[in-house]
């Protein structure tokens, strides 16, 4: 008799839906904040660069993230082509992830070395002059647009808090390693991360 009291007044069966979804989903996502592989670097996971930062944020503001995912899933197709899976400890200091989950374009979760810096700045300007079957967009203006680094040490300082372990030397350096740099030189530099060397890496 009970569920039809529910099943006929639709704010209470509304509210009662809520409820169960909060606790179904404590439960599932409280308990990975005290487990270390989510929450503590992978070996060999560092934060980035001045520059590399600088180059995530073009990355984030061209739209990179809406054709390209950064999470190669545990299928034997996605790690045939990419390499190894994806683990948490490899985003912990990226914020917001990029996980993403369109593919558009590659997934570039391993991208970093497997391609020259050369090729990645041919590839950004104009991609079919590397690739020519490529619907991506060029990105000949990141060539000319220039870096001034006037809120890269703001941005570490923020990021610090998070917990990205940066070192006063290298938040007072911030600002010089960027400056004067090009945002092509910035999101290859941030590219060129993108790849895991710890013992699980291909």
């Amino acid at each position: 008799m009970s569920h039809e009291i529910v099943e006929k007044k639709a704010a209470l069966m509304g509210v009662l839906i809520a409820i169960v979804i909060s606790i179904g989903g404590l439960v599932e996502i409280v308990p990975l904040y005290f487990q270390s592989s989510v929450v503590q670097a992978s070996p060999g996971v560092r934060p980035y660069s001045a520059l590399a930062l600088e180059g995530r944020d073009i990355y984030v503001r061209e739209g990179c993230y809406n054709c390209h995912s950064q999470m190669v899933r545990t299928l034997k197709g996605d790690t045939d082509r990419y390499g190894h899976y994806s683990l948490a400890g490899e985003s912990v200091y990226d914020h917001p992830f990029q996980f993403g989950s369109k593919r558009t374009g590659p997934d570039l979760a391993r991208v970093g070395g497997r391609y020259s810096d050369e090729w990645h700045r041919i590839h950004l300007i104009n991609p079919r002059d590397v690739v020519p079957e490529s619907n991506m967009p060029g990105f000949p203006w990141l060539a000319e647009n220039k870096l001034d680094g006037a809120d890269t040490s703001g941005k570490m300082r923020v990021l610090r808090i998070l917990g990205a372990p940066y070192s006063d030397a290298e938040i007072a350096a911030a600002e010089g390693e960027v400056k004067g740099r090009s945002e092509l030189e910035a999101v290859i530099v941030y590219l060129q991360t993108l790849k895991y060397h710890g013992s699980v890496a291909q």
